[in-house]
């Protein structure tokens, strides 16, 4: 191959590799402002510090760009909306979950020391 071909190959290769690498990570900054604008009371959130809460009041109605969020039973802390990382999916318990039930019966078979 020629020498003088490589070179540009290689600029041309990389430069795509970092317009789909800006691609994706512009992509993913729109999900999270969207997912942080449609934040509603009762969602599910865990926050960039890892807390877990759950969202009690949005305030659309001032220009305050801040949620509250509760934290446990009466313990309602006031957040900024970027600050919430994602929403948590509630979990869905279906009949296959309870019949799961584990037996702790022990069959007798062989045993471990051969006898």
């Amino acid at each position: 191959m020629n020498s003088g071909l490589i070179l540009p190959l290689l600029l041309v290769l990389f430069a795509g590799f970092m317009f789909m690498t800006a691609r994706r990570q512009r992509r993913q900054a729109q999900d999270t402002q969207q997912m942080q604008s449609s934040l509603v009371p009762g969602d599910r959130v865990m926050t960039t510090s890892g807390l877990y809460g759950t969202v009690v009041d949005t305030d659309t109605d001032t220009d305050d760009d801040t949620i509250e969020i509760e934290v446990a039973p009466g313990v309602h802390t006031t957040w900024v909306r970027q600050a919430v990382r994602e929403k948590i999916k509630p979990e869905i318990e279906s009949d296959e979950d309870t019949d799961d039930v584990v037996d702790d019966k022990v069959e007798d078979g062989p045993k471990a020391d051969g006898r």
